[in-house]
C-alpha cells in the first residue's frame, strides 16, 4: 500500500449535505456522484469525466454514505497512477472502502465492500 499512501478522503460539511472528495496519486476530478433521499429511497446521479473510470467507486460510496447518514452526499474523485495492474486497483478499491468504511464508523456505519470488477 506504500504507493497508494498519498490517498485521502476529505470531508466538507456544506450545511446539512455532504461533499467527500476521494482523491490521490495525479490529483484530478474524474467522475461526481451524488446520491440524495427521493420518496424514501436513495437515488444518484453520476457525471464522468471522458477516459476515466472513478464512477465505478465515486457512485456507490455516494449511495453507500447517503443511506448510512441519511442525507444528501456528493462524491467527487480523481485517482490517477500510471501504469496501474489489476492488482494495483484493487488495493486502490480496498483502500478507499476501508477509509469509507472509517469514516461512517465514526457514525455507527456499516461494512461493505464495493466490487471493482
Amino acid at each position: 500500500m506504500e504507493r497508494f499512501k498519498d490517498i485521502t478522503m476529505q470531508a466538507i460539511i456544506v450545511g446539512k449535505d455532504l461533499l467527500l472528495i476521494v482523491s490521490g496519486g495525479d490529483r484530478h476530478i474524474g467522475a461526481t456522484s451524488t446520491a440524495y433521499w427521493e420518496q424514501g429511497q436513495v437515488c444518484v446521479e453520476t457525471s464522468v469525466v471522458p477516459g476515466h473510470k472513478e464512477h465505478v467507486l465515486s457512485e456507490e460510496l455516494a449511495l453507500r454514505a447517503a443511506a448510512k447518514l441519511r442525507q444528501t452526499v456528493t462524491l467527487v474523485m480523481g485517482i490517477h497512477y500510471d501504469q496501474l495492474q489489476r492488482d494495483d486497483i484493487d488495493r486502490i478499491c480496498e483502500h478507499v472502502n476501508s477509509m469509507m468504511d472509517d469514516y461512517l464508523s465514526q457514525n455507527d456505519g456499516f461494512k461493505f465492500k464495493i466490487d471493482c470488477n
